[in-house]
């Protein structure tokens, strides 16, 4: 089941090909657009082309109830979807359709509507900009801004809480800078898994000297070694790098005060005369240093220590060791982002930066480590739910209609208002949306109570089991497969985490002569919404990518100037980031400063609780399962597993091997017949998988500011399962 002994993680590029990989969102190191990808990668690109076909026979056989009954697993390997269907309830079954009736089906689910905003538009970071802006489009010209994204289930206290402090929801680093760096901090995130590409810039800044500081609860294998599969010696000696020089395990959810902690010691230090902080840089570009400085000073020791599960000394150490650097690069992930009070956390880790002058120059930066390959672009071209005003006044310019001005909703909201029936059309485009979201009992039960849910995915998933009244689930091309319009054959472009823009064109042979690209899709259903008189020109806009593309670029000059002829240029070009030349466009004109608010505590939890922390398997990509492997933890052949520390487990009288029942803390949610395996974790704490234990996290256990759910920190208790 699971084994002391793990391999090294390691991360294979295969032969450069002329698309992206449906995967992570870490820039190809040869800042090129080839298809360069990690195991990871592989496994995405194997899934989607797959032999297996998901055909109207699979539908014919099965009901949906029958359907219900199979794993996620077994769901995604029945094959590529490959005729538009629509659920049909006497029999409980998805039919066949054409094309023009499920587009004139969707028109009429949206026109039934007494609102506009009784229709919420969800996206996966998998859809290109040009599909997202053409969705977003679709959504605002119908009237509304409800458009839900699996940023708001991961992300979105970086895009809400990075442009108070520094201006802009984005990292500010290239990887040009890891080159430079001479420290990078990394906090919250396990690259092994998640962006296996980073491993080979950690490994190179490893090699070269660059202190590596890791904080995380967990000992993640990658990020204690890495084996370079094109390093031959390394291979032949079963041989590997060392990538962390210290590895400080915080106690879950304990970023915040452990920051805190190593501000406090730069600043006492500085006090006391040791020149730690860029006075210069504070005085010309930083706003709000006085009420950072007070809160510090006035921060109690063994309140942080309690907080952040780590010792006052360990601090110290972080901050001397971070006070010696000269060009400091911070990188972070989910396990940052997904807690309450995860907003402020982010905004600790910009102010640490900001203390030192880390932002703006070479070798230095804040990096978010987004996952899915274009989230950070489908927000970058208009796919939220909170749109600026200049966007929105840009919109109406370029397209001539009014675009609604009050703000949408957030996952966390969508559910609650298909809960109350105040949302009534549901559409996804890409995504597992039921199964990403917290809460399941409520969420499964909120999509059944729509109108209609329509669906455009390229597998079936179990989100596609919970129709509304009526449901459509429509097949789409993959991002590996070729693309070919009116206008001939179509390339699609996509951002990475660093702002990089590039073009992705697949090759392919398309799964079923019935799919549709994403772009058609969202389409045929503005022209059987809007009809031909539309100022939008729906059936134009498919037939030449480079058209949307030229809109976007209308809406969104500054950003996209020259837009078809720069993705044309090899390796694409980079968005501008103002934070990186020092030009903050905050309200204040300058990077802020922003104080811990009180929100963001991790207080100590009552005897026999656990923090829980959602982690994912080697063998997965979202929720996306592709076996039950997890190599680096040693788990093999199952998923039903929840980590925790030695003596915690040995007080609760449990042992390796025996079955536990998971209960939330509060709220009455739990999961069963857990495995307990013992890690090396700080005591208090416990991990599980993703997205089984989202079964434990409240619908309104989530991070205030950006409503981002508390998949990292959930109170549980275990009990040892009957019989």
């Amino acid at each position: 089941m699971w084994s002391s002994r793990a391999p090294r993680p390691c991360c294979a590029p295969t032969s450069p090909r002329a698309s992206t990989a449906p995967g992570c969102a870490w820039p190809d190191p040869k800042h090129t657009s080839s298809f360069e990808f990690c195991e990871n990668g592989a496994k995405a690109v194997a899934w989607e082309a797959t032999r297996n076909r998901a055909t109207p026979e699979l539908f014919a056989a099965h009901t949906l109830a029958e359907l219900r009954t199979w794993t996620d697993h077994a769901l995604e390997d029945a094959g590529r979807l490959t005729h538009p269907m629509a659920y049909d309830p006497a029999s409980d079954r998805y039919l066949p359709v054409t094309w023009d009736e499920a587009f004139a089906r969707a028109a009429d689910g949206l026109r039934r509507l007494d609102h506009p905003d009784q229709a919420a538009f969800y996206a996966s970071g998998r859809a290109s900009n040009e599909a997202a802006f053409l969705y977003q489009l679709l959504g605002r010209r119908f009237g509304t801004n409800n458009f839900p994204d699996c940023s708001n289930m991961c992300h979105e206290p970086t895009s809400v809480a990075l442009p108070l402090s520094i201006g802009v929801g984005k990292g500010t680093v290239t990887l040009d800078d890891f080159d430079e760096a001479d420290l990078i901090l990394s906090f919250g995130h396990n690259p092994g898994t998640n962006h296996p590409r980073m491993m080979a810039t950690l490994r190179s800044a490893a090699r070269r000297g660059a202190p590596i500081l890791v904080f995380n609860p967990l000992k993640e294998r990658a990020l204690e070694r890495f084996a370079s599969p094109q390093d031959p010696v390394e291979m032949a000696t079963l041989s590997s790098t060392p990538i962390a020089s210290r590895y400080y395990q915080l106690r879950i959810g304990g970023d915040a005060a452990f920051v805190q902690g190593m501000m406090k010691a730069l600043v006492a230090r500085d006090d006391a005369g040791e020149p730690v902080l860029d006075h210069d840089f504070l005085a010309e570009h930083t706003a709000g240093f006085d009420a950072l400085a007070a809160q510090l000073r006035a921060a109690d020791w063994a309140e942080l220590e309690t907080e952040a599960g780590a010792a006052r000394a360990e601090m110290e150490d972080a901050a001397r060791r971070y006070a010696g650097a000269s060009r400091v690069i911070l990188c972070y992930g989910m396990g940052i982002t997904q807690h309450l009070g995860s907003s402020s956390t982010v905004q600790q880790l910009a102010n640490l930066l900001l203390l030192r002058g880390n932002i703006g120059r070479p070798g230095a930066g804040i990096c978010p480590l987004r996952g899915h390959s274009n989230v950070q672009g489908d927000r970058t071209v208009g796919l939220w739910e909170k749109p600026s005003e200049a966007f929105l006044a840009a919109m109406d310019r370029v397209f001539g209609f009014a675009s609604p001005r009050a703000h949408g909703h957030t996952v966390v909201d969508s559910i609650a208002a298909l809960e109350r029936g105040e949302v009534r059309f549901f559409m996804g485009l890409g995504g597992n949306f039921a199964v990403a979201a917290p809460d399941p009992g409520r969420t499964f039960g909120a999509l059944a109570r729509a109108d209609m849910t329509v669906h455009v995915a390229t597998k079936l998933n179990r989100t596609h089991l919970l129709p509304g009244r009526e449901s459509l689930l429509l097949p789409c091309l993959g991002r590996t497969e070729v693309d070919v319009q009116a206008g001939g054959r179509q390339a699609v472009t996509v951002e990475d985490s660093m702002s990089m823009v590039h073009a992705s064109r697949g090759l392919n042979a398309p799964a079923s002569s019935e799919l549709r690209s994403e772009v058609a899709i969202v389409a045929g259903i503005g022209a059987a919404l809007f009809g031909e008189k539309d100022p939008v020109d729906w059936a134009a806009l498919t037939a030449d990518y480079d058209r949307i593309r030229d809109l976007i670029e209308a809406v969104l000059p500054d950003l996209f100037a020259g837009y078809n002829e720069r993705i044309r240029v090899p390796g694409g070009f980079r968005l501008p980031i103002p934070a990186s030349e020092r030009t903050w466009k905050t309200a204040s004109g300058r990077a802020n400063l922003i104080p811990r608010t009180s929100e963001n505590a991790n207080p100590a939890l009552p005897p026999g609780v656990l923090l829980l922390t959602t982690v994912r398997s080697h063998d997965q990509y979202n929720t996306t399962i592709y076996g039950q492997d997890d190599r680096y933890r040693g788990v093999f052949g199952r998923r039903d597993v929840i980590f925790a520390n030695p003596e915690d487990l040995a007080a609760l009288g449990l042992a390796e091997g025996d079955r536990v029942d998971v209960e939330a803390a509060s709220g009455g949610r739990s999961i069963h017949g857990f495995i307990v395996a013992p890690r090396d974790m700080p005591r208090g704490c416990a991990a599980a998988y993703y997205p089984e234990a989202n079964a434990l996290v409240g619908l309104d256990d989530h991070d205030r500011a950006s409503g981002t759910p508390a998949y990292k920190s959930i109170p549980v208790r275990l009990r040892p399962a009957p019989g």
